[in-house]
């Protein structure tokens, strides 16, 4: 894993020129999918100084416990803080503008994945990161590779787009092997093949019947429970934890980055006063499919362990 950054798009302006921009947007979309992060040292879209500001003076009432404050761009919905609040309504303004600029960006950008994303959640991370004190699988500060326990991507990336607006310390990130490389190590120690012969399981057809009466039941693929245990086994593994390889990585006020967290594990370490969109990606629109998670575990072992994400939040959302 490395840091590649992106001095040929920026705000105002989009790209540096126009020559070979779908080349070039190619290119940068088989980095991430290598697990590379794409950084720019500021925005590469609006970002309201005054937005900022009240951010960074927010009155929360979160306990040290919640992660993020979580917006739902497709219908507006506000959580982790009290609706009572005076503040309330701003501060959903504001996650959903930087969603809207975000979104904006990706489909210049990344243009490979204008044709079929879904929207995922924003999020506004108040809390600093060092010192935390949380059950194990909640910890940020243990490498991990992202998986949503309510929300299932049935093989879909998870890519997320993070912005540092503290006004003078850096998000200090720990990252190791690129998910190959863990998976080919860990993946079996951690049941993939206990969890690939769920597939056809009563369990799991019970429970995708459920899910199609709008029942608030996940509708999981092997290949979704199985990410959920790899997230937890990584942070349950001590040896992992102490000897793995690590690369430390900060990124400074004002930096954007973005990143496939389900495919490069990674750890925060410090850090306060970050926002961030997730987008799914579904294994067809990529550009390299073999890359992905779940395309490597299915190498690993032998089968097919989920069916595509079909109408899930908003695609091609602009």
């Amino acid at each position: 894993m490395s840091v590649l950054t992106v001095s040929d798009y920026g705000f105002p302006g989009g790209w540096a020129d126009a020559t070979d921009i779908g080349g070039r947007s190619r290119w940068y979309c088989e980095q991430l999918e290598r697990g590379e992060i794409l950084y720019f040292l500021q925005p590469p879209f609006p970002l309201p100084t005054e937005d900022r500001e009240f951010l960074l003076g927010l009155r929360s009432t979160l306990s040290s416990v919640h992660k993020n404050i979580s917006y739902r761009p497709a219908s507006g919905v506000l959580g982790g803080f009290p609706a009572r609040d005076p503040q309330f309504a701003r501060l959903a303004g504001i996650l959903g503008t930087y969603s809207a600029q975000v979104i904006s960006f990706l489909g210049d950008f990344l243009r490979p994945y204008s044709q079929r994303r879904f929207l995922d959640y924003a999020s506004f991370r108040p809390i600093e990161e060092e010192g935390r004190s949380l059950p194990l699988h909640k910890r940020n500060d243990l490498l991990h590779v992202d998986a949503f326990p309510s929300r299932p991507t049935h093989g879909g990336r998870i890519l997320r787009v993070f912005t540092n607006i503290h006004a003078s310390r850096s998000r200090v990130w720990a990252t190791t092997d690129r998910f190959p490389v863990l998976a080919t190590n860990l993946a079996q120690k951690a049941g993939l093949k206990s969890f690939a012969a769920r597939g056809d399981s009563l369990g799991s057809r019970l429970r995708r019947v459920l899910h199609q009466t709008g029942l608030p039941v996940p509708d999981r693929s092997p290949y979704d429970s199985f990410m959920l245990r790899f997230h937890d086994y990584l942070k349950e593994d001590s040896a992992f934890q102490a000897n793995c390889q690590k690369v430390r990585t900060e990124f400074p006020p004002m930096s954007t980055w973005l990143v496939f967290t389900d495919g490069v594990p990674h750890a925060v370490l410090a850090g306060q006063h970050a926002l961030e969109q997730t987008f799914i990606i579904p294994v067809d629109v990529l550009v390299c499919p073999g890359e992905a998670p779940i395309r490597v575990l299915e190498s690993l072992c032998g089968r097919a362990l989920a069916e595509p994400l079909r109408g899930r939040g908003q695609s091609n959302a602009q």
